[in-house]
């Protein structure tokens, strides 16, 4: 029977030497760096600005778009409240509206005197309009310009609005059609505005499809029912910035071009296009069709439904 041999142990090296990256090579074999010159260190520096003013433009970015916002929201919820205020603290009845005289608002600079809201833009779509439309004004939501007419008179009721940032109530102007319900809320009253044919609509308005609509009922281009000084304003067009005419009485034309109780009730939205940029305006005309007194529970139906 075979026999197995002994096991043989073999001792254990202790091995004390520590071993170094550097004893691998020989030498003359260490791989060396470039040399950091001029050249190199112009390149780094480049790329150390261009990696820093990206995220100083990210940064930008994000306050603009998002910070603005919530810093608007909140300058229009007290301005919101304030007019809520005043108009539950005057408990004085207001004399009967006469629908050829509508009754005169104190305005005040930088105060809010009114409310819009734009239904197809859904229920939740509402701001206060302040009076004047610098930065500070605009800050707090949609802006009247001053001296412009006041809703439901002669004329042009002007407003401005943001489109990006600063609470952007003008967000999407642009998706805005023809006869788009605009609705303006006084302490008194409500005056319900709609958006006129677009200029691609106006020549063969009489015969489209969407003219005979209730939503379009006593809509139509202005030219044919007040002549050739209303032959531009149409429902939406693109302008320079300086084309400051827009919200005239009657848009691009002289102020005793129509005389005042021959002038249309137009509301005239601006704001900057394309987003992100101040390089042109959007523009909407808008003629008033309908009023309503104000009554408790009373919401004008142009309200719904949209």
């Amino acid at each position: 029977m075979p026999v197995d041999a002994p096991t043989e142990v073999i001792p254990r090296i202790d091995d004390e030497y520590d071993y170094d990256d550097d004893d691998y090579y020989e030498e003359d074999e260490k791989p060396e760096l470039p040399p950091d010159g001029p050249v190199r260190k112009t390149v780094r520096g480049i790329g150390e600005l261009l990696i820093t003013a990206g995220l100083v433009v990210l940064l930008f970015v994000v306050y603009e778009v998002y910070v603005t916002d919530l810093i608007s929201a909140g300058k229009q919820q007290d301005a919101t409240l304030a007019l809520d205020s005043e108009w539950g603290s005057n408990t004085v009845e207001p004399p009967p509206v006469d629908p050829q005289r509508q009754q005169k608002l104190n305005l005040i600079e930088g105060k809010a005197f009114a409310k819009m809201y734009i239904p197809v833009f859904g229920e939740d779509w509402g701001f206060s309009i302040v009076e004047g439309t610098s930065d500070k004004h605009l800050e707090v939501g949609p802006g009247h310009y001053i001296g412009t007419a006041q809703p439901g008179e002669n004329g042009n009721f002007a407003i401005a609005g943001h489109r990006v940032g600063k609470g952007a109530p003008f967000n999407d102007l642009d998706l805005l059609g023809s006869c788009d319900a605009i609705v303006v809320e006084t302490q008194t009253q409500w005056f319900v505005y709609r958006v006129l044919p677009m200029r691609g609509e106006v020549a063969g308005w009489g015969a489209e499809g969407k003219a005979k609509t209730p939503e379009c009922a006593g809509i139509s281009p202005l030219q044919t029912t007040l002549g050739d000084a209303y032959a531009k304003t149409v429902g939406q067009e693109i302008v320079a910035p300086t084309q400051g005419e827009v919200i005239s009485a009657v848009p691009y034309a002289k102020g005793d071009a129509v005389p005042v109780e021959q002038q249309a009730r137009l509301l005239t939205l601006t704001t900057c296009h394309p987003r992100f940029s101040d390089k042109q305006r959007l523009i909407v005309h808008a003629v008033e069709t309908q009023t309503y007194p104000k009554k408790d529970g009373f919401v004008p139906p142009e309200m719904k439904g949209q």
